[in-house]
């Protein structure tokens, strides 16, 4: 019989919920026994796999990419897994919602004094209007908060979903912790 198989996906984010998930240290070894990183940005798989049984989704939605991304991963996963206060409810990422997009890449690209002053144009993702948690585009199965959830709470959630068990997230975690 195969391992269950483990995705991880950074969409709009910091990393700190993949750099948590690396302090796992030799916990990470303990878990490679019993499933199979099948996709992550930690590894050099290039396609999304056509199944996967635990995704783990960093960042909120902000992009065209990023909302074909999570939509490709929401339909080839069985349990998907927001980690971290971006995924579960914008955070940082979403401090832009109030600024329309048109203003915001003005004063990004135009306004901040280089030259030459231009809004990139070729092969950028279009910003959408509005920064959105992982929930709002994507059925989402177990919700971790943190800023980023530590690597004890990440190891627990990914063990007890082996063991088949919805985690008690409430016990693990909280926002911005």
């Amino acid at each position: 019989m195969s391992k269950p198989t483990l995705a991880t996906v950074w969409l709009d984010g910091c990393s700190g919920c993949h750099m948590s998930l690396l302090d796992m240290d030799e916990r990470l070894v303990e878990l490679s026994e019993q499933l199979d990183l099948v996709y992550s940005p930690l590894v050099d798989y290039k396609e999304f796999p056509a199944q996967v049984d635990i995704a783990l989704i960093e960042g909120s939605v902000s992009s065209d990419e990023d909302e074909r991304k999570i939509r490709l991963v929401r339909a080839h996963t069985r349990v998907l897994v927001s980690l971290g206060d971006c995924a579960v409810t914008g955070n940082v990422p979403a401090m832009r919602n109030p600024i329309p997009v048109p203003e915001l890449l003005n004063c990004v690209y135009q306004g901040n004094g280089l030259l030459p002053a231009q809004v990139p144009t070729v092969r950028l993702p279009s910003l959408l209007p509005r920064v959105r948690p992982v929930h709002e585009v994507v059925n989402v199965d177990v919700f971790v908060p943190g800023c980023p959830p530590s690597a004890d709470t990440i190891y627990t959630v990914i063990r007890e979903l082996l063991a088949g068990r919805v985690p008690d997230v409430a016990a693990l975690s909280r926002f911005g912790a």
